[in-house]
C-alpha cells in the first residue's frame, strides 16, 4: 500500500502544480499530508502492529525533523537574505552598468545571450554547488533578460541544463554518492564518462542555441541583432540609484561569492552579513532600510514558504517509508527477460527518478539493489552506476521538488515551478538520453 501511496503522492503533486490547480506551497503540504494520514493505517511498528494514532502523531515530527524542514532550514535562511541582498543591490543600480557592458559586447542577440548563459553556468558550477550557481548566475543575468523582454523561463532552463550536466563531475554529490555506494574510487566511476559528459555539454549549448533562436523569433526580428534599450527609470527608481557606490558594491558581490566558494562559512551566514553591509553602504538611513526590506520581503517570504513546504513533503515521504517502498517496487517490476538491457533501463529512468527519490535514498538505497540485480544477469554493477549518474539528481536535480536548489532557482528567476518543469524536463531528459547513447558507444556503459 505504501508503494501505491508513494507514487500517487508524486503524481498528484506534479499534476496539481503543473496544471496550476494548486500553488506549489499548498500542493507540497496538502498532498503528502493527506497520503501520509492514509499511510498511517498501514505502517507497522517493530512488533508488527499498526498504531494509527501514533503514526498520525509522528507526521508532525516527519515534517519538522531533520529529514523534513530541518534539512532545508539553513537554505531557507540563505534564500531570504540572498533575495534581500541582491534586491538592495538592484535598487542601487549596481547591475545597470554591467548590463550595458554586456550589451555592448554581445549586442542584444538572444542566441548569443542564451549560449553565454550556458557557458557562464558551466563555469560557475565547477564547484559542484547548485545553490551557488543559481545565486551567482540568476541575479546577474535576470536584469538583462528583462531588459530584452526574454522569457525568464528560458533563463531558468538554460542555467538548469548547464548545472545539471556539470553536476556529474567527480566532486559532484551524485557521483560521489554513487562511488561510495559501489565501494570504488570516484575516478574509476567517472573516468569513462568524460567523453559522454563533454557531448552532453555540447548538447546544452545546442539546446541553448535553439532556445535563443526561439526567443529571437518570438521577439519578431530576422536581423542579426535586435534593437534594445534599457527600461526608462521612474522618478522613484531613480531616487534609489547609488552610482557613486558601484565599485564598493561590486567588491561586496565578489567578496560574498568568494566567501561562498572558499571560506567554508555557511551560505546563510554569508548572505546575512552581506545583506547588512549592502544596506548600510547604500541606504544608511533606518527609515530607508525599512522601506527596502518591505519592498523585497513579499517575494522572499513567498519563496521561502515554498522551500519549507518542500521540506515537509520530503520529510513525510521519507518518514512514512513511502520512498523506501517505491525503491523496492521499481526493482521488483523488471522482468528477467529485460535483464540484458538493465543498464539502458537504468539510464532511461535515471532522470525521471529525480522526481521520486532524493539523492541519498537513490544512491544508498536503490542503486545497490539495482547493481546487485544487474550482476545476477552478468552485467557489471559499475555500468549501472554510470548510467544512473547520467540523470539521477544530475540533469534531474534542477527540476526535482525534492531538492531545495530547484526552489532557489525558480524563486530567484521569479518563475512558476510548473512552468519551469514543463519547459525544462523534456530538455533535461533529452540530455540524459544523449549522454547515455554516447556512454554506450564509448563503452562507459556496457550491456
Amino acid at each position: 500500500m505504501l508503494v501505491i501511496l508513494g507514487f500517487a503522492t508524486v503524481i498528484l503533486l506534479l499534476a496539481a502544480v503543473m496544471s496550476k490547480k494548486m500553488s506549489p506551497t499548498a500542493a507540497l503540504i496538502a498532498v503528502p499530508v493527506v497520503t501520509g494520514v492514509i499511510a498511517s493505517f498501514f505502517i507497522e511498528d517493530g512488533a508488527g502492529t499498526v498504531n494509527v494514532g501514533a503514526n498520525i502523531k509522528a507526521l508532525s515530527s516527519y515534517i519538522t525533523g531533520s529529514g523534513g524542514m530541518g534539512s532545508v532550514a539553513a537554505t531557507g535562511v540563505m534564500f531570504i537574505f540572498s533575495i534581500l541582498f541582491f534586491g538592495v543591490l538592484t535598487d542601487a543600480g549596481t547591475f545597470r552598468p554591467i548590463i550595458s557592458g554586456i550589451l555592448n559586447i554581445i549586442g542584444c542577440d538572444p542566441v548569443k545571450i542564451t549560449i553565454g548563459t550556458a557557458v557562464l553556468a558551466m563555469i560557475v558550477h565547477l564547484d559542484g554547488s547548485g545553490a551557488v550557481t543559481f545565486l551567482i548566475c540568476i541575479p546577474a543575468l535576470l536584469p538583462l533578460y528583462d531588459a530584452l523582454q526574454m522569457k525568464r523561463t528560458t533563463l531558468a532552463t538554460v542555467v538548469a541544463m548547464a548545472a545539471g550536466v556539470m553536476n556529474i563531475m567527480p566532486w559532484g554529490g551524485p557521483t560521489i554518492r554513487a562511488a561510495a555506494a559501489m565501494g570504488v574510487d570516484v575516478m574509476v566511476l567517472f573516468g569513462p564518462l568524460i567523453a559522454p559528459v563533454l557531448i552532453g555539454l555540447a548538447a546544452v549549448l545546442f539546446f541553448a542555441f535553439l532556445l535563443g533562436s526561439s526567443e529571437k523569433k518570438r521577439l519578431g526580428s530576422n536581423s542579426a541583432e535586435i534593437s534594445c534599450t534599457e527600461e526608462p527609470l521612474t522618478e522613484e527608481t531613480a531616487a534609489l540609484l547609488r552610482p557613486d557606490r558601484f565599485r564598493i558594491n561590486i567588491l561586496l558581490i565578489i567578496a560574498a561569492i568568494a566567501a561562498l566558494l572558499f571560506s567554508g562559512f555557511a551560505p546563510a551566514s554569508v548572505f546575512m552579513i552581506a545583506f547588512v553591509l549592502a544596506m548600510i553602504i547604500n541606504y544608511p538611513d533606518p527609515a530607508m532600510q525599512t522601506q527596502r526590506v518591505n519592498a523585497h520581503a513579499k517575494e522572499a517570504l513567498m519563496m521561502a514558504s515554498v522551500l519549507f513546504a518542500a521540506g515537509a513533503f520530503t520529510g513525510i515521504m521519507k518518514g512514512t517509508g513511502m520512498i523506501s517502498a517505491m525503491a523496492g517496487a521499481l526493482v521488483a517490476v523488471i522482468p528477467q527477460s529485460l535483464g540484458h538491457y538493465f543498464p539502458v533501463i537504468t539510464g532511461v529512468v535515471a532522470m525521471p527518478s529525480s522526481l521520486l527519490f532524493d539523492p541519498d535514498s537513490f544512491y544508498y538505497g536503490v542503486l545497490p539493489v539495482l547493481s546487485a540485480t544487474a550482476e545476477s544477469f552478468g552485467i557489471s554493477g559499475i555500468s549501472i552506476a554510470r548510467a544512473a549518474v547520467l540523470g539521477q539528481m544530475t540533469t534531474g536535480f534542477p527540476v526535482s521538488p525534492l531538492t531545495a536548489s530547484t526552489f532557489l532557482l525558480t524563486g530567484l528567476a521569479g518563475v512558476d515551478l510548473g512552468e519551469h518543469q514543463k519547459k525544462t524536463i523534456p530538455l533535461s531528459f533529452a540530455l540524459t538520453l544523449i549522454m547515455l547513447a554516447a556512454a554506450l558507444i564509448f563503452g562507459a556503459v556496457e550491456l
